[in-house]
């Protein structure tokens, strides 16, 4: 089929690369001609792990073609999926200006190409807009009426929600737990299940379904994942008010069948690009219909005090935050999760605020978010080169994010660089006896303290 991906971001590159790679022709749009050069380099502008090597391999095969030319990229384009940003206020409130603007120039598309003809397989077919991005329940409608006001031409809608993992977001899209389709027709309905078929012969299903419908599933499968995280944290932080350790709540929880173990782990609280977003928009759409969503308020309370507790076991160990005027701390994982290199909404990001208000100086190492950590925080912060030489001379280790690189580091090297033996784990990769085996004050989530005398290092 031929496919135009309105919108370079995350969705729309991962969707459209992989939709070529089963032999579609895919045309990626986005005015930002900064990201189409790079593009058209083979070099993708996300960091994604195998997504540059498979936007090289089909662009080479001719299937994937970048453009900033509207006129070229709706042209001769069966289906059209919109994938660009919703960015939302603090109150969750979707800002679909983008959406509507790609959908006014769709209109426009369709009325100045020729109208949908019948007749055999050689028929010229009304082109599917289908609204890919993360929307609130209605826009399809909104989305329609914009493409109507500019033309009076046949064309269908449909929704069809990502779910990727930043990360893992190839193999999401080509082996997808289940893929979701909202339509109002049948005709619709069939060719996106045909244009999905290839990804899903290992037997997990397509639903089609009514468009509202289909919008609701990804904020209620987003609101599921952020409610089970907040959970979790909450629990640990009950854990630690009564001696309990949330590691052994934790197995002997999630080993009852009906609870599982997934994203039952404790820590800093969710970030990026999803959860936060999601949840404060089904907080908005109860807000919008008078229905309002009390437990997902609580789950959003939930997951920001979680920063705020984990920054009070900081002051405590200081003296209180005026302890920390002075003082330097290193912070290993800046990205919201490993895998990527996305800041957006990261724990990182806050605690280090947290840190520079209280008068310390902080040096962060992640494998692969520095360059987007410097577009947030520029250089208030300073930047090392690996693990070790974040901390050389630093009176506290922060973990933020659990790369792999963290889970299994050289302590002796780590306790060496430090000048007090100290680490504040929001992760909980460590286990509190071998820190204290080793002469470390240690601190995480849910678990008691590994206390003891700060030990000057010198270094």
């Amino acid at each position: 089929m031929r496919i135009t991906m309105v919108g370079t971001g995350y969705v729309g590159l991962v969707t459209g690369t992989c939709l070529a790679n089963t032999g579609n022709d895919v045309t990626c749009l986005d005015i930002d001609q900064g990201k189409i050069d790079k593009l058209n380099n083979g070099i993708s502008p996300i960091y994604e792990p195998g997504l540059d090597e498979l936007i090289q391999r089909n662009a080479a095969a001719g299937r994937l073609s970048f453009t900033t030319d509207k006129v070229k990229a709706y042209q001769s384009a069966e289906i059209v999926f919109i994938c660009v940003g919703t960015p939302s206020d603090e109150r969750g409130h979707a800002d679909l200006r983008y959406v509507l603007a790609a959908s006014a120039d769709i209109g426009k598309a369709i009325e100045a190409g020729p109208g949908a003809t019948g007749g055999g397989d050689g028929e010229r077919r009304a082109k599917i807009v289908v609204v890919k991005s993360t929307v609130p329940v209605g826009t399809n409608q909104k989305v329609s009426a914009a493409i109507s006001a500019s033309t009076s031409k046949t064309f269908y809608m449909a929704s069809n929600p990502e779910f990727l993992k930043e990360g893992a977001a190839i193999n999401d899209f080509n082996k997808p737990d289940r893929v979701v389709i909202g339509v109002s027709d049948k005709g619709t309905g069939d060719r996106l299940r045909d244009l999905y078929e290839p990804f899903v012969r290992q037997g997990n299903p397509i639903f089609v379904m009514d468009i509202p419908s289909a919008e609701m599933v990804k904020y209620a499968s987003n609101a599921m994942l952020a409610t089970k995280i907040s959970f979790i944290n909450e629990i640990a932080n009950l854990c630690e008010s009564y001696g309990a350790d949330i590691d052994e709540v934790r197995r002997g929880m999630c080993s009852d069948k009906r609870i599982g173990n997934q994203f039952l782990y404790p820590g800093l609280g969710y970030g990026g690009s999803c959860f936060p977003k999601d949840v404060l928009a089904c907080i908005s759409m109860g807000e919008l219909s008078n229905t309002p969503a009390r437990l997902l308020e609580a789950v959003h309370e939930v997951n920001q005090r979680q920063r705020d507790a984990f920054m009070a076991k900081i002051d405590k160990h200081f003296g209180g935050g005026a302890g920390l005027s002075g003082k330097k701390i290193g912070v290993w994982g800046i990205a919201f999760k490993p895998g990527t290199d996305d800041v957006r909404e990261a724990p990182s990001i806050t605690l280090m605020e947290y840190l520079l208000e209280r008068g310390a100086a902080v040096v962060a190492y992640d494998p692969v978010a520095e360059q987007t950590c410097r577009e947030v925080m520029a250089d208030k912060i300073s930047y090392a080169k690996d693990a070790v030489g974040a901390l050389a001379g630093v009176d506290a280790l922060v973990v933020c994010t659990d790369w792999d690189e963290f889970k299994y580091p050289d302590f002796e090297a780590a306790k060496a660089a430090m000048k007090s033996a100290v680490i504040f784990d929001g992760r909980n990769l460590y286990r509190p006896e071998q820190m204290r085996e080793m002469g470390f004050i240690y601190h995480s989530v849910g678990r008691r303290p590994v206390v003891g005398e700060a030990v000057e290092q010198g270094g």
